[in-house]
């Protein structure tokens, strides 16, 4: 497989960063795709559970459980206000090691905090029959666009946005925070969801699957190129997964950060999504670097959740 040739002009031009490439067209049916499978997260009743509670300073931490679609019931967090008064909501996303908590710095105050574990991912995502190591968890399903678990994953982040309405009812807006593979399946959920009012992305995978498929990388990234090498047929599966494309469709207002080097995700499928922005309410922010460490690193992130501070205040 080759990539199409980059753009002849790009008018932001930034000499570090990759080769612009034209974003792939969504095939027949895209939108319909993905809206039906809304629908269907959206028919689910997530039923949530609050398991345990403990407070930590002005804030209450939750251990919940809510239902996705396919029967399947997984875990996260809320934090809320320990006063009850939550001005905003917030769903967070991971990567592809899964999440043991809410730990970072968030770009939003007195808000309710929903952090999910998608489908098959630790620690509180763990299904039968999906694996949960990043490398398995990205081939689960691939062969068929009706069952590769990446669309599960999407039903997920609805299923949680429907648990956090339920848990906590009449929040004004609720925005979405994912990095890495929670970039990425921000992406392709974002468009269809009207409930999210923004979404912050951070170096977002699954982007530019044709460019992706040719440059090496390490982890989840290294095995879909690895399976598609050998099964060249699956691209037209990862046609209605790439979150460059799904951007596109994307109008509600997205912050992008992008990585100028990334071994584990293809930085020109990360600067594929932001490309992929459309209209006035998109911003995107400059990593030096992703999934590594970097002697500005700490600096850099410091600027990031200020960058998103701003963005989600608008």
């Amino acid at each position: 497989m080759s990539p199409s040739s980059p753009s002849d002009t790009e008018p932001d031009a930034d000499p570090r960063r990759p080769a612009k490439y034209p974003t792939p067209e969504p095939p027949e049916g895209f939108a319909a795709f993905w809206s039906e499978r809304y629908d269907r997260a959206r028919e689910v009743d997530p039923a949530p559970r609050i398991l345990a509670t403990r407070r930590a300073g002005e804030r209450l931490l939750h251990d919940i459980e809510f239902t996705s679609t396919d029967g399947i019931r997984l875990g996260g967090w809320l934090e809320v206000p320990a006063d009850g008064r939550a001005e905003r909501g917030l769903i967070l996303g991971h990567g592809y090691g899964g999440r043991t908590g809410l730990t970072e710095d968030l770009p939003v105050a007195r808000a309710a905090v929903l952090a999910f574990c998608s489908r098959g991912l630790p620690a509180r995502g763990l299904v039968d029959g999906i694996p949960s190591a990043g490398h398995q968890h990205v081939l689960h399903g691939i062969a068929d666009r009706d069952t590769y678990v990446h669309g599960g994953c999407a039903e997920d982040l609805w299923c949680a946005v429907s648990a956090l309405d339920a848990l906590v009812p009449g929040l004004g807006r609720t925005d979405y925070l994912g990095k890495s593979f929670g970039g990425g399946i921000g992406a392709l959920a974002l468009p269809w969801d009207e409930r999210i009012t923004a979404g912050c992305l951070v170096v977002p995978s699954f982007g530019n699957h044709p460019v992706r498929l040719t440059i090496p990388s390490r982890g989840s990234g290294g095995a879909v190129r690895s399976y598609a090498a050998r099964h060249p047929e699956v691209i037209d599966v990862l046609r209605w997964f790439d979150a460059a494309t799904a951007t596109t469709f994307a109008r509600l207002p997205l912050h992008v950060a992008v990585a100028l080097d990334d071994p584990a995700v293809a930085p020109a499928g990360q600067f594929a999504v932001a490309d992929a922005l459309r209209g006035p309410h998109h911003e995107r922010f400059v990593l030096t670097a992703g999934h590594q460490p970097y002697a500005t690193e700490e600096q850099e992130h410091r600027a990031l959740l200020e960058d998103q501070r701003a963005f989600l205040a608008g």
